[in-house]
């Protein structure tokens, strides 16, 4: 028992974690050397003939500090011997084109899936196709779980992050700024404390969607042929399309990563990271985030009023199969046949909220 590989890979992991902890330690209490005098201040008699001639001129001084040369400090840790950084106005200048360009990618997706509305009106089947038919279960229990816990998560920290980043701009000139104070502490509590819900819901969501999100060539021809999508004629796809499969991997798997790790670096700088790697985490949480919110819209909006019973299907977890042979042929066929995890439902057994809701007029 003593000599077992487990014993022993335990045994390696605590020798190399207390050593990581020492260097740590040593770096911390290591003495931080008192940096060489620069030229234009080595001379005392230089510095003495300035202060003659141009008395109280501390230039000098300052442009050392705007250097964001290290210098001397009894305060150990990382960056405290730096008294200014002069890439945080870099940084703060940075923002200005992300958050403008963030807001109206925002505002142009909100306009462009409302004027889409009024024009189109929800997608639905096809007017020979009726309802009524057999029930498909089209999203297990645990799936259903998994998306709210990531969808109220992600709706919550879209919302706030929008009122963090855009509020100063559009909300403190129509609401004052002691109705704004208040909102942005309640905006920025929420997203700290809730962000981190995300480190369980990310993986969650991808380990009960991944099996059907693989991607072959049916995607790049239902992509090629999307606006069939929009006009009733859309091409044969199996449980999820290619559309879907892009929010699975772009916003969910890429984006989400990307906002988690960023997310975390801006909430916790206990971990002694640098106030450059803040700025850069800042810089990439933005950018993703108005992204993913973008698209993450046409998700929401396709997925409540405009697709006819897309929002039934994840609250109640079951279609109709006319809805599943119209929207999502390939995953139907698999149905039929016996060779997907969903099955057709037995009436029986549906709790009566499904019964309820079984048919919906076109």
């Amino acid at each position: 028992m003593a000599d077992s590989p487990i014993v022993r890979a335990a045994s390696l992991a605590v020798a190399v974690l207390w050593m990581l902890a020492a260097g740590i330690a040593y770096g911390q209490n290591a003495q931080i050397p008192t940096p060489a005098p620069t030229a234009e201040n080595a001379s005392p008699a230089a510095a003495a003939e300035r202060q003659g001639s141009q008395p109280l001129n501390n230039a000098p001084v300052w442009r050392e500090v705007r250097s964001g040369a290290p210098q001397v400090t009894t305060v150990v840790g990382r960056e405290t011997n730096v008294l200014i950084q002069p890439q945080g106005e870099t940084w703060r200048a940075s923002r200005v084109p992300i958050v403008f360009w963030g807001g109206m990618l925002f505002a142009v997706t909100v306009l462009g899936l409302a004027v889409f509305y009024m024009i189109r009106g929800p997608l639905d089947i096809g007017p020979d196709e009726k309802r009524g038919g057999r029930l498909i279960e089209r999203f297990a229990p645990m799936d259903r779980y998994a998306h709210w816990l990531l969808a109220i998560t992600w709706v919550t920290l879209a919302i706030t992050g929008l009122i963090l980043s855009l509020g100063k701009s559009v909300l403190l000139p129509l609401i004052g700024y002691t109705l704004f104070s208040w909102l942005a502490i309640l905006a920025k509590n929420l997203h700290n404390f809730v962000g981190p819900i995300l480190i369980v819901a990310v993986p969650l969501m991808f380990v009960r969607f991944i099996r059907d999100n693989g991607v072959g060539v049916d995607d790049l021809k239902w992509f090629l042929n999307i606006w069939g999508y929009f006009t009733g004629h859309e091409h044969p796809s199996g449980r999820f399309n290619a559309g879907e499969k892009i929010v699975f991997w772009f916003v969910l798997v890429i984006l989400s990563t990307l906002l988690v790790l960023s997310g975390l670096v801006l909430v916790f700088p206990n971990f002694d990271q640098t106030r450059s790697t803040m700025q850069l985490a800042n810089v990439v949480h933005m950018l993703s985030a108005y992204i993913a919110i973008a698209l993450a819209l046409v998700h929401i909006y396709l997925g409540t009023i405009g697709m006819i019973d897309a929002y039934k299907a994840m609250r109640f977890g079951y279609v109709d199969e006319s809805w599943a042979k119209h929207h999502h042929t390939r995953w139907y066929e698999d149905v039929a046949a016996g060779h997907a995890r969903q099955h057709f439902a037995d009436p029986k057994a549906l709790p009566p909220a499904v019964s309820s809701t079984r048919t919906r007029p076109a």
